[in-house]
């Protein structure tokens, strides 16, 4: 199979679809791979050690018109949108739920187009969301912290406090893989850290976890409410597998937590999970409501690009090698993982989320696949 993966052009946007090595393995297969000129070059991926492995260097037009399957790491762009054509795969993160325009002008590609982030693994996990998920809950307390100093408009508040001055609070909605990596963050740099969420399990694991030292309480519109506004950072780390987002801070709780807080929302790119939520970009990554400073950077791991781009070839490379040597369909058809990551089959919604999110017919993946 010919395989493309152009530059992201995302703003502030380094990670690239295929590293070297990764680029090594497909053509041990007997796959051509073409990468665009200088793709990798932001995290020192450089064109010759592309072509050492294997690899041909090329344009974008020519990736988009000439290649089997598009690999990529964030959504295309809508002019990329534009250069898709019929029965090309596109294998990338695609968030379409909070994203109309982009689901519209993927279905007029009519392209296959298969989301990192609906792909699932044992247990109902979330394989290629995960590695992300874990450098986005990390950040999203390196951030916070940045944001809480005076400078950058917070409250000037030390995270971890010193000896005679109380530590910052912190509160971490979500207990999945963006929330734990957040609490053992924050825990780490001495902030006072509470977690809310409504399974029990789950808070069972997690007080297991941290023996303790993390308060673990059951998510409600009561428990959301007072230990937002008793906090100096609030991090929103829910996920809804393809869906949209749940708004769980609303706009008459930002206005009433305390002036120079900050809150964090990793959920922004499937709509954001704050009411005065919207998407930020790395290169103006902040702004103020109602006194709150709110980080809303729809593509976090960016800011750490080459252990992004390394972390996310280790989880989503076993799927481009199966989607290049046994083709789209026989894919699949024989990995229900993989299926479940397909959200646009030549002009029809195959993700149920996202047709009811949007208001267009659903059609099963085995349905169109048959066909």
């Amino acid at each position: 199979m010919l395989i493309g993966v152009p530059k992201e052009i995302k703003n502030h946007e380094y990670r690239v679809g295929l590293t070297p090595g990764s680029v090594r393995e497909l053509v041990r297969y007997g796959h051509q791979v073409t990468i665009e000129t200088n793709a990798g070059a932001g995290i020192g991926m450089s064109d010759e050690e592309y072509t050492r492995v294997g690899a041909v260097i090329g344009c974008a037009e020519q990736i988009y018109s000439d290649c089997d399957m598009i690999v990529k790491v964030k959504e295309p762009q809508h002019h990329e949108c534009k250069m898709l054509r019929d029965n090309q795969i596109l294998f990338t993160y695609l968030h379409l739920a909070p994203d109309p325009e982009q689901t519209r002008l993927l279905l007029d590609s009519g392209v296959i187009a298969i989301a990192y982030e609906t792909v699932t693994g044992p247990n109902n996990t979330l394989p290629l969301l995960a590695p992300m998920s874990e450098v986005a809950g990390r950040l999203s307390i390196q951030a916070g912290a940045h944001s809480l100093e005076k400078a950058q408009g917070g409250a000037g508040v030390l995270l971890g406090g010193v000896p005679g001055v109380a530590p910052a609070k912190v509160l971490v909605i979500g207990g999945g893989v963006v929330g734990d990596n957040a609490a053992y963050m924050a825990r780490g740099m001495g902030a006072e850290v509470t977690i809310l969420d409504r399974s029990l399990p789950r808070l069972r694991e997690l007080d297991s976890e941290y023996g303790g030292r993390v308060k673990c309480v059951y998510s409600t519109v009561e428990t959301i409410e007072e230990y937002a506004l008793a906090a100096d950072m609030v991090v929103g780390a829910v996920l809804v597998p393809g869906a949209a987002a749940p708004k769980l801070l609303s706009r008459d709780i930002i206005a009433r937590m305390k002036k120079g807080s900050v809150v964090v929302d990793v959920a922004i790119d499937q709509g954001g999970c704050f009411e005065t939520s919207k998407p930020t970009t790395h290169q103006d990554p902040t702004y103020v409501v109602d006194g709150i400073v709110h980080y809303c950077v729809a593509n976090m791991p960016g800011a750490v690009a080459r252990t992004s781009t390394l972390a996310l070839n280790n989880a989503t490379l076993p799927f481009v090698l199966s989607l290049a040597g046994k083709g789209c369909k026989k894919a699949l058809l024989t990995d229900q993982d993989l299926r479940n990551g397909l959200n646009v089959y030549r002009g029809q919604i195959t993700h149920k989320a996202v047709a009811l999110d949007l208001n267009y017919e659903y059609r099963p993946a085995t349905e169109v696949l048959a066909a």
